[in-house]
């Protein structure tokens, strides 16, 4: 009877026959330490989640608020941060008419061969210089730059003296 609850209580605490710990102990560990080490970056997630919904909430316009007061929205967001962004993004904001514009690609429309106006014609550069020149240009005014700016200075100097 003895070596039932030994080997029960061996079971429990997660250790064999001998004293060693068994690797069906590790585990239960192991799925843990998985989770705390993906935690700092859902954390992340969620603080920008609700400065997101901060922010939003703050500087939107009370007319834009609905079901409850920004202040309500503000405690919200900021006691319950996960749950509170997600409402306040849900059903606290208005979005508009249109809901929640999304960027879209232009729609090609079946023309009857129309002319393209005048403006859309491609026309040279204005400044028909190389790059290689236009480099030789802007080192040649630093120079020149640089030349008065020690002129100046022996003047000063001269005046000074």
């Amino acid at each position: 009877m003895a070596a039932i609850e030994r080997s029960q209580f061996d079971e429990l605490t997660g250790q064999d026959e001998r004293g060693r710990r068994s690797q069906k102990s590790h585990v239960p560990i192991q799925s843990v330490l998985v989770y705390a080490e993906s935690m700092p970056f859902v954390s992340l997630l969620i603080l920008a989640l609700m400065i997101g919904a901060l922010i939003d909430v703050i500087t939107r316009d009370q007319s834009q608020v609905k079901h409850l007061p920004k202040m309500v929205w503000v405690i919200l967001v900021v006691l319950i941060p996960l749950i509170g962004s997600i409402l306040w993004f849900t059903l606290g904001r208005e979005y508009g008419e249109g809901g929640v514009s999304l960027p879209r690609m232009p729609r090609r429309q079946a023309r009857a061969s129309a002319p393209r106006p005048a403006a859309a014609q491609w026309a040279p550069p204005a400044d028909a210089r190389t790059t290689e020149q236009q480099i030789a240009d802007l080192d040649r005014e630093i120079e020149e730059w640089r030349l008065r700016e020690e002129i100046a200075k022996r003047k000063r100097e001269d005046g000074a003296v």
